[in-house]
């Protein structure tokens, strides 16, 4: 049973306790599902009080995005030049995607859904921009200065691009889940983006 809401107790009130409430929610995600995630089981399986939980996220939803604003993509250094725009930008999702792997494929099976609104708002748009810091904000940008540097063409729509590409990564996400994770979801990855951004790199 959960313990009551309030402030946490001094026991609580530690960074192991946060580090506590993500593995409970990986476990349930892993064993019942994303839907068994409330705050409620959460704090059951980490033996934690509610208040506990809501010193550290703010709902489910904000306890799930924990898992995709481990890593910043802001100021994230890229080895592949901008000349190799479709494998700098696979280089870039696959430092996302590496996170992913991190959490197993049963993990990802259950988390990867249409009913976790966390990953869809993460991997949307909102007034037909990206979210600060996302992945796919950076994505533009990257995309951007290829078109700039002339590596891309200038008449090409380039959110309309980053939103085609993030379908394509989400696409082989997928994909790696229902194959248990057998594909070489990189390799796949730095072929489909390689076809499709073909068509827009300047000759």
């Amino acid at each position: 049973m959960a313990k009551k809401i309030g402030r946490p107790p001094k026991s609580e009130n530690h960074p192991e306790s946060k580090q506590k409430i993500v593995d409970a929610a990986v476990e349930l995600i892993r064993t019942d599902g994303a839907d068994a995630v409330t705050v409620r089981n959460v704090c059951t399986a980490a033996d934690l009080s509610i208040g506990t939980f809501y010193h550290y996220f703010q709902n489910k939803d904000d306890l799930l995005m924990h898992f995709l604003r481990e890593t910043s993509f802001d100021a994230f250094a890229l080895e592949t030049p901008v000349e190799r725009i479709a494998d700098r930008i696979c280089e870039l999702y696959m430092h996302l995607i590496g996170q992913y792997r991190k959490l197993g494929v049963d993990f990802m099976k259950s988390f990867y859904t249409t009913g976790n609104h966390a990953l869809s708002a993460y991997m949307g748009e909102e007034n037909g921009c990206f979210a600060p810091g996302t992945v796919m904000e950076r994505s533009e940008q990257e995309v951007q200065a290829a078109v700039e540097q002339g590596v891309l063409r200038s008449d090409m729509e380039i959110h309309k691009v980053c939103m085609d590409i993030c379908t394509i990564v989400k696409g082989c996400v997928f994909e790696w889940c229902l194959s248990e994770g057998r594909p070489d979801i990189e390799s796949v990855l730095r072929r489909i983006v390689g076809n499709y951004l073909s068509v827009y790199l300047v000759q």
